[in-house]
């Protein structure tokens, strides 16, 4: 397939095969970030600074973050100008898996707070070009019509990844064991994606002349000239700080709120788990409603209440069967926004010619929330009232994030 026309133009819907290989290559993305994010970071931290683990935590995540913020968009820039006998997509999510198991094997050597950051780093700039170019193949050969269908399973390779993630940090025996699990993992994932062979190509004489001022300023898109788009880049990134907020104090939750009296990484792996039993049985079901009505905003706008209300719950009942609870009822909601949401964000894309570009300044709304998550919860927790607060706001941006869907004009 040639560049440069849309997805309903230039494809018929997508196969099993192809959604099932996008699926698994992601899943495997998930697993490399969500190993570490959930257990293997935040043990290392508790061993190499028992005292001040918590902002060590907040140090290595945040600078990360930041990492990804930048890596995400412009490996998708980088993509859309990739003029590869394999394609424009592939060749990046071969980069990525391989560097990214590459910053794993420098976390599990790691043996000071330096290295940490310097293997999380790695791993977040090339796992980032990986996930941008998956989530690019999907407005490059997907029909409209077949989005929420696709993204309700991308939604599924998320949560199995971080469930997944969770399990073999858990099981393996401990933190380097946990890392190079994690990171075979994410490579052999990749690979029937890869052999698939399936990509968008850029024909050699067709790619732009480069030239460094248009490919940077190309980052900046006007929300006055591209209003959907802007409403959605904001909602994403309330609905994602609400989420970076609410998870990255898990562990710590359950022993420092909860007093959880087994151990908390089994404890963290059954709210997980609990979490993708009711986001599983919705994340496809949703969006395929939302394909067949064509209705894309009440999804998301109920999913966020959801969301809020599961929050809420942490804030007030902060007992094991609350944390149970929360976590049910937080799948639920994250299954029809994972799915919707994506579906609805590729529908305000400004134009074809720059997908992984323009995906990839909207996950910067993913990323700035982990740059930011720690700054405000580390203060919140020490200082402003403790877990209850913390969840407390975090249901509060889920609701704002919630509203202001209501913004966007060009979504039925």
């Amino acid at each position: 397939m040639t560049v440069g026309r849309t997805a309903e133009e230039t494809a018929g819907p997508v196969g099993g095969r192809w959604v099932g290989a996008l699926s698994l290559a992601n899943l495997g993305v998930w697993v490399g970030w969500f190993g570490p994010l959930q257990l293997l970071l935040a043990r290392q931290a508790q061993q190499l600074t028992p005292d001040h683990k918590a902002s060590t935590l907040a140090l290595v995540t945040g600078v990360g973050a930041a990492v990804s913020m930048v890596a995400n968009p412009v490996f998708g820039a980088l993509s859309d100008r990739t003029a590869s006998s394999a394609g424009r997509r592939i060749p990046w999510v071969v980069a990525g898996v391989l560097g990214g198991a590459a910053g794993l094997l420098v976390l599990a050597r790691a043996s000071s707070v330096s290295w940490v950051i310097a293997g999380w780093c790695l791993v977040q700039l090339a796992l980032n070009a990986a996930f941008a170019a998956l989530t690019a193949a999907v407005p490059d050969q997907v029909p409209a019509r077949q989005r929420g269908l696709v993204g309700g399973w991308l939604g599924v390779s998320q949560v199995g990844g971080i469930l997944v993630g969770t399990a073999l940090a858990t099981v393996a025996g401990g933190v380097t064991a946990g890392y190079l699990t994690c990171a075979a993992f994410s490579v052999l994932a990749a690979v029937p994606y890869v052999v698939m062979r399936r990509d968008t190509r850029l024909w050699p004489d067709a790619r732009p002349a480069f030239r460094w001022r248009t490919f940077l300023t190309g980052f900046w898109i006007d929300p006055r000239r591209h209003p959907d788009f802007g409403w959605a880049w904001l909602t994403r990134f309330l609905m994602n700080l609400s989420y970076s907020v609410s998870t990255m104090y898990l562990l710590y939750y359950l022993t420092d709120a909860v007093h959880y009296e087994d151990d908390a990484d089994t404890g963290v792996l059954i709210l997980t788990a609990l979490n993708a039993l009711t986001l599983l049985a919705t994340v496809v079901v949703s969006g395929v409603r939302s394909d067949r009505t064509g209705r894309r905003k009440v999804y998301v706008i109920g999913s966020g209440l959801v969301i809020s209300a599961a929050t809420l719950l942490l804030a007030v009942w902060q007992t094991w069967t609350g944390a149970i609870v929360a976590s049910l009822v937080l799948g639920v909601g994250f299954g029809v926004y994972t799915s919707v949401d994506f579906a609805l964000l590729t529908d305000v894309l400004p134009t074809a010619e720059d997908r992984g570009r323009d995906l990839g300044v909207i996950n910067v709304a993913n990323a700035l929330p982990q740059v930011l998550a720690p700054v405000i919860a580390a203060p919140v927790v020490t200082h402003f009232g403790g877990y209850t607060a913390l969840y407390a706001l975090a249901g509060a941006l889920a609701l704002a994030g919630s509203v202001l869907v209501r913004r966007i004009r060009g979504v039925p």
